[in-house]
């Protein structure tokens, strides 16, 4: 994946159902997600792909030299996300010093023959009725579904962020 598709992937990735839950400040994260792509090669189909996607906090205090972004159950797509996204002057310090792990699991797709904008419409209703505070719905690209994910999951970071912070300073950390 070259860095033209990540960027068009960031531009196109749309949450349609935020969860309730932020990430966890002090523990581990696991969102329950859904996400419609839109295959290129024909029309009046869409792929859902439904799974778990996960943000945890370091398992080991790591040196310098071996921090950063960890990625599990994700392809080679993920490391370079982080690539681009740090070429963009994303502020990923925090993420690479503390030493963050993403991973994702249960990932299974299938695919439908009905117009995507329906499909959105309609599992973003139904996360609204499950009542999962855990559920997201993402609009994404088929061909950098991961990196959608993976935009979705630093989304949640960025409105979690407040939280933590005062967690953090509630706790004399900061």
């Amino acid at each position: 994946m070259n860095r033209s598709s990540i960027e068009y992937a960031m531009r196109q990735t749309r949450v349609l159902y935020v969860p309730d839950r932020r990430i966890d400040s002090f523990g581990d994260t696991r969102f329950n997600f859904r996400m419609v792509t839109e295959p290129m090669d024909e029309v009046g189909l869409c792929r859902i792909r439904s799974g778990w996607v996960e943000a945890n906090r370091p398992r080991i205090i790591r040196p310098a030299d071996l921090r950063g972004v960890e990625t599990e159950g994700f392809g080679a797509d993920a490391a370079r996300f982080f690539e681009w996204m740090e070429s963009q002057g994303a502020r990923l310090r925090a993420l690479m010093e503390y030493g963050f792990r993403f991973g994702r699991s249960d990932v299974h797709e299938e695919l439908v023959h009905e117009p995507v904008r329906e499909v959105e419409e309609k599992l973003a209703r139904e996360a609204l009725s499950s009542g999962d505070p855990f559920r997201a719905v993402i609009a994404g690209v088929d061909d950098a579904w991961e990196v959608s994910l993976l935009s979705f999951m630093l989304e949640m970071i960025q409105q979690s962020h407040e939280i933590n912070f005062f967690d953090f300073r509630r706790r004399g950390l900061i």
